[in-house]
């Protein structure tokens, strides 16, 4: 799928999307998930290839013709299997999906949710100047999203934070760095507590869990992880150690429902605010990011926007809309609440398998 526009982090640019869904049978009853995993293994270790090749050669055949109570044991199904979460958590998703059907309810009253909207916030890729900055950053909040998040990375960082406050002084402001900085670059970063952002999300490397440490004992600004939180004992220790005072959940990441449950439990105890990060997905994964956005923890906008925002043309229906104020409508009919468009999938597979 290609997107409506480039999108460009302190890692990488992408133009099209490479994208595996898993469509599950369970008893009858189909259910659908999103790989969020990239083109290239510049964010995480996971790629399109690695995922496919995973959910074929050995996710399959640990949960093949398995019986089980609730989509709950499916992470646990999955364990012998380490790291690749981003293919657990695409498989484990089509199931929940497929049990909420099942059940005739929404998957997020299933998920234990709250919410009958969820707020949203966007995020802007790097872009070539200021003015192309600033003018996006008005297009978006024309729109109605609540929070504004841009990437920064070296050389790309002080300078648009200052001209967005000047030019935004009220808004709800943060930046993503996705590991571009080092701790020695603290100085620098330190600068943009001047201008009252609502945290700094993955400065350092995408695994310093010590590096992020030491950095948030210089900054007043919440350092927000992202790329560092895999498993719940790694948000155990960030929260332990102090590496961070917000946690960014994304379901693939951390490698599905159960996992990120855990996790959010876990912040909700600890009074740690959680969102849910975006990794350009379609309206499949994006409809499991809104259904996650439900939980009550989730108290920050996350980066869940329009479908038309990305696409020319989803492959769901109805596409996801926000609303003048920023907000998403929850659906209310049964499993992700959305309808895949089986021809547009169709048009666009490249690839396709059929495990039995």
């Amino acid at each position: 799928m290609t997107l409506v526009a480039p999108f460009e982090t302190s890692t990488m640019r992408t133009d099209e999307r490479r994208i595996v869904l898993v469509e599950a049978d369970v008893d009858g009853v189909t259910g659908w998930g999103e790989c969020v995993a990239g083109e290239s293994p510049a964010y995480s270790p996971e790629t399109t290839e690695t995922a496919w090749h995973i959910l074929r050669d050995h996710l399959w055949s640990l949960v093949k013709g398995r019986e089980f109570r609730s989509a709950t044991q499916i992470a646990e199904m999955l364990a012998p299997i380490r790291g690749h979460n981003m293919a657990k958590g695409a498989l484990e998703a089509a199931i929940w999906d497929a049990e909420a059907m099942q059940k005739g309810v929404p998957l997020a009253k299933l998920l234990g949710g709250v919410r009958d909207e969820i707020a949203s916030g966007v995020s802007i890729g790097i872009k070539d100047s200021l003015d192309e900055l600033v003018a996006a950053v008005k297009k978006e909040l024309a729109a109605g999203y609540q929070r504004i998040k841009i990437k920064i990375k070296p050389g790309k960082d002080v300078e648009l934070v200052k001209r967005l406050r000047q030019d935004f002084p009220r808004i709800k402001l943060m930046v993503d760095a996705n590991s571009a900085y080092r701790l020695v670059d603290w100085p620098l970063l330190q600068q943009l507590e001047a201008y009252h952002l609502m945290m700094i999300e993955q400065p350092l490397g995408w695994d310093d869990l010590y590096g992020h440490v030491e950095l948030q004992k210089k900054l007043q600004t919440p350092i927000c992880l992202d790329e560092c939180i895999h498993t719940l004992e790694h948000a155990q220790a960030a929260i332990a150690l102090g590496a961070c005072k917000i946690i960014n959940i994304k379901l693939g990441r951390v490698g599905g429902y159960t996992v990120a449950k855990q996790v959010h439990d876990l912040c909700q105890v600890n009074a740690i605010p959680v969102w849910c990060g975006g990794m350009l997905e379609s309206g499949i994964g994006r409809a499991h990011n809104i259904a996650l956005s439900t939980l009550p923890n989730f108290i920050l906008p996350g980066d869940v926007t329009a479908s038309r925002r990305y696409w020319h043309e989803d492959i769901i229906e109805p596409e996801v809309t926000v609303s003048a104020q920023g907000t998403i409508r929850v659906p209310t009919g049964p499993g992700i609440g959305f309808a895949p468009r089986l021809d547009r999938i169709e048009e666009f597979t490249v690839r396709k398998e059929r495990l039995a």
